[in-house]
């Protein structure tokens, strides 16, 4: 026959599983709606961000930045769905894919892109001219900042108005990106709403050696003011 004192301890054994089952619960659940309604991690699929942002980065995307009545702004590094832009159709990744997707592993459906806005509604965005350099509205954009090295602005010329509500946006890394410049002619002409941006991408979180914020160049300061809904962040 046992004593109470024998039985005590499983009991408490008991007990701590319990607890410690529902706060690892309460902390996935926690995580989960962070993850949808406020800051979604996102891992880079690809070279056309470098030198800003290398393949494989994982990026902690804020899902919340254009909220409120506020807009995407020139300079902005945002990630966003390109169906219907970049791409005629959804292509729906692996279950696994997603899951993985939501904790910033893999960067989900193939449908989804970083670039870096350029124009937003109502810029006219043009290159390139003599200086060899893209103008906004008839400044010209000093991109030394980010352009990767080595990089002209564009080895493609065009010269496009943003469509109300829609946003012009090219890679960092020129030669190895494909953006708004190669979708010139299809039916989205290149431009990719704003409602499809799922947030502006604000710090780089791993690797560790990396981590840093993404904040807008000081080149775009020179175009603030010059047509499009302006504002800031």
């Amino acid at each position: 026959m046992h004593s109470d004192s024998e039985e005590q301890p499983e009991g408490g054994d008991r007990w701590f599983s319990r607890t410690l089952l529902l706060g690892v619960g309460i902390c996935l659940l926690t995580l989960l709606l962070v993850n949808f309604f406020v800051a979604r991690p996102f891992a880079v699929p690809s070279e056309s961000m470098e030198g800003t942002l290398r393949p494989g980065d994982r990026l902690l995307v804020n899902q919340l930045a254009y909220d409120f009545g506020r807009h995407v702004q020139r300079g902005d590094v945002v990630v966003f769905d390109g169906v219907g832009s970049f791409l005629p159709y959804a292509s729906e990744p692996p279950p696994g894919q997603r899951f993985l997707a939501g904790f910033g592993l893999s960067s989900g459906a193939d449908s989804v892109y970083v670039k870096r806005v350029i124009g937003i509604g109502g810029d006219r965005i043009t290159c390139c001219g003599s200086d060899g350099r893209i103008k906004v509205n008839g400044v010209p954009l000093d991109e030394s900042e980010y352009l990767y090295p080595g990089d002209a602005p564009s080895k493609a010329g065009f010269d496009v108005v943003v469509p109300a509500g829609k946003l012009w946006v090219m890679g960092d890394h020129r030669s190895d990106s494909r953006d708004s410049r190669d979708h010139l002619g299809e039916p989205g002409g290149g431009f990719v709403p704003e409602d499809k941006v799922i947030g502006r991408a604000d710090w780089v979180v791993f690797p560790i050696g990396r981590w840093t914020s993404l904040d807008r160049s000081a080149g775009f300061a020179a175009v603030e003011g010059t047509g499009g809904h302006g504002g800031q962040r």
